[in-house]
């Protein structure tokens, strides 16, 4: 029965306001002021998350039909806007038949020693595993000349990325899948949408849609010809990443808000109704009032669906979250849920356990080092306002008890994130690297505006449960952002980009001033950052014209020489390709490799020159290897094409998640495998361009 405190709170929220002469006015709802001291709170009871859930819900869905008024015109000027409240100052070898392995070989390229990460691609130097299309493909890679397809894998749903423990033996897969379940999926509000789910058939209220779970399988590989699932586990939400630190598996996934039956998010359209401000805007307060009643008298069970667990006999358990262990922000964040899930493959023989940590709060960024996890969610703004920044909340987890994800603490700094690589810490010190915008008014347009940003680097403490900032850097590059980061030990590394390609050098030894020493301006601009010792950085990016067009545009490999960190120097560029050009290692760390024992460096490649009679031949699929010496520079050993793979394969066959590319690589010894969602090949150094063996997958149904 709906409680009695629930029965009567939607109508607080839907009333329009009144003036003293009768008339109606229509204000947006007020942006919340930025919490310069964020923090997490759990929750102490069911009907506090419920009613926690359902406020933001009822606001967020009002700050949206409010935003569909129309006051004279499609758009709201700036000077309409009210001023936003500031709130603060701006096997050895196991199972590989092929007796030792190789001396060296390649991995997963981790942002952090020790802290592996999650990719579709797992490898021990005798083995290799792929994930294509819905199967888990399992390669006897060692010796090379007799790379063959060991065993397949059914994986139930679209698997994404996996985790490896050799000393366990364990994969660890993560896929989605579809399951029925009342509401409205969500990630967001659209016009006439919410989310990816259309919205017309709701008019007379929905019976059902389907919403994202994400399973994880833990199979067992110590056979490598027999895989063996272990336990499957089904949660709500949509899998994010992962990391493994010894043997706990943490995965962080976002669960789509969702809406219950009968919610609409725009007025049902009538030429009479949006032809006339009066009728629209009455129709908006009343569909206002009948959503926020729907969201009231919902259950708790749709805004926190259950969990199970299915072991290896088969026997179901449902894992049903306490709401103890759900946390909220002492500020305004998007609607949403992530949580942080903890598996211990260490755990007593039967079913692994499940810790769960949920937010209630919209995804972020996440880093990871070995003692800590971090997530940084950007600050809430209802609408736009001019002179509006962009600010994040930061959250610290304790992730050294193995299977338990601990919450420590919180911080916010101005400015947003560009990835993973933006956030390191050392020595108990977080060090951020943000890019500040400011909506500013542009002059020649009322209507929309200029970004007029900076960036810098912020060191933050812990400091009684507060992430308490200890030091920044002075503004940087006023108008540009950034594109790339990388921390290495009490140095930093930055780079911007509008029109030239800024790297900045940072002095981090003293966390309480964290110092720029030096700066270099070059054409286009790097998108991934490899440090090379103490000495150089391997970065890999885009070239570009003087005056930043994409005009003449290339990939670009470039050795930096910052032995000297006031005086940083370009030692050596290579260029790549065409202005058609692309590789998958531009923005996907994973995708680059570089084998540090033999001086190597692998990214996949693609181009296309036209060719009016013959469409496929003018299409490249090759996995470039060079050799990189920082005093010689880059010397192009070969490539491994796939181009024969690549088409072969009906066009109608590629989808999201399956393409026929080259998109990631091995290296172990003296061999190079490129590896594809169509297939594995194999070749040598110096012969690179004739393959010693190649598997094929089977490529998805049209």
């Amino acid at each position: 029965m709906i409680r009695q405190w629930k029965r009567y709170a939607w109508m607080g929220l839907a009333v329009a306001v009144a003036g003293c002469d009768g008339s109606r006015s229509y204000p947006e709802m007020e942006n919340e002021p930025v919490q310069m001291k964020a923090r997490l709170e759990p929750f102490q009871t069911c009907e506090a998350l419920e009613g926690f859930i359902e406020d933001a819900a009822t606001k967020q869905m009002r700050a949206y039909l409010e935003s569909t008024r129309r006051r004279g015109n499609w758009f709201q000027r700036w000077d309409d806007a009210p001023v936003p409240p500031t709130g603060a100052p701006m096997e050895d070898g196991a199972g590989s038949g092929g007796g030792r392995g190789p001396d060296n070989h390649t991995g997963t390229n981790n942002q952090v020693a020790g802290v592996h990460e999650a990719d579709f691609v797992q490898n021990d130097g005798t083995r290799i595993f792929v994930l294509s299309g819905k199967k888990l493909y399992l390669h006897r890679s060692w010796p090379a000349e007799q790379l063959t397809l060991a065993a397949t894998l059914d994986i139930e749903g679209w698997p994404s990325q996996m985790l490896y423990d050799p000393d366990r033996q364990r994969l660890v897969i993560t896929s989605q899948v579809y399951e029925e379940r009342p509401g409205h999926p969500s990630v967001g509000i659209g016009l006439g949408f919410v989310g990816d789910a259309p919205m017309p058939d709701c008019a007379g209220g929905c019976n059902y849609s389907y919403s994202d779970t994400m399973k994880v399988t833990v199979v067992d590989v110590s056979t490598l010809a027999s895989p063996q699932v272990r336990q499957q586990v089904y949660l709500p939400g949509n899998y994010l990443n992962a990391r493994r630190v010894g043997g706990t598996v943490r995965l962080v996934l976002s669960d789509a808000f969702r809406w219950p039956e009968g919610v609409r998010m725009g007025v049902e359209y009538s030429r009479e109704v949006y032809e006339d401000n009066d009728r629209l805007n009455k129709a908006i307060d009343a569909l206002i009032a009948q959503n926020e009643k729907l969201i009231r008298e919902q259950t708790l069970e749709l805004w926190r669906p259950l969990g199970r667990s299915v072991a290896a006999d088969g026997t179901t358990r449902a894992l049903e979250p306490d709401c103890q262990d759900f946390f909220h922000a002492n500020a305004p964040v998007g609607l949403g849920f992530v949580t942080v899930v903890s598996l211990d493959l260490d755990a007593a023989e039967g079913a692994v356990p499940v810790d769960r940590t949920n937010l209630v709060t919209q995804p972020g960024a996440i880093y990871a080092s070995a003692e800590s996890l971090y997530l940084a969610t950007p600050h809430w703004w209802w609408h736009t306002d001019a002179n509006q920044k962009d600010f994040s909340y930061l959250h610290k987890f304790d992730i050294r008890e193995p299977g338990k994800t601990t919450y420590v603490a919180s911080g916010t700094v101005e400015g947003t994130l560009v990835n993973q690589f933006a956030m390191d810490e050392h020595q108990g010190v977080l060090r951020v690297a943000t890019t500040v915008r400011n909506a500013v008014l542009d002059p020649t347009n009322r209507v929309s505006s200029v970004d007029a940003g900076i960036s810098r680097v912020v060191t933050l403490g812990e400091q009684d449960r507060q992430l308490v900032e200890l030091g920044r850097s002075e503004d940087l590059a006023p108008g540009e952002r950034i594109y790339s980061a990388r921390f290495v030990g009490d140095r930093g590394f930055v780079v911007t980009f509008r029109q030239v390609d800024p790297l900045f050098t940072f002095d981090l030894s003293d966390p309480a001033h964290p110092r720029k020493v030096g700066e270099l301006k070059i054409p286009g601009f790097s998108t991934y950052i490899h440090p090379l010792g103490t000495t150089h950085l391997l970065t890999l990016g885009e070239d570009r014209a003087d005056d930043g067009s994409p005009t003449g545009r290339s990939l670009k490999l470039t050795l930096f020489d910052v032995s000297d960190m006031a005086h940083p120097k370009e030692a050596f560029t290579q260029r790549i390709g065409s202005t058609s050009s692309y590789s998958e290692a531009l923005y996907e760390h994973k995708a680059f490799n570089y084998f540090a024992e033999k001086q190597l460096l692998a990214i996949p490649f693609t181009d296309y020159t036209y060719n009016p009679y013959d469409y496929w031949s003018g299409f490249r699929s090759d996995l470039l290897v060079y050799r990189v010496d920082t005093a010689a520079g880059f010397t192009q050993v070969g490539s491994i094409s796939m181009g024969d793979v690549y088409r072969t394969v009906n066009e109608p066959r590629w989808s999201w998640y399956w393409q026929p590319t080259v998109r990631r690589s091995v290296m172990a010894d003296d061999y190079v495998y490129a590896i594809s969602d169509a297939g594995v090949r194999v070749a040598k150094l110096g012969s690179l361009q004739t393959p010693l063996s190649t598997t094929l997958f089977e490529a998805p149904t049209p």
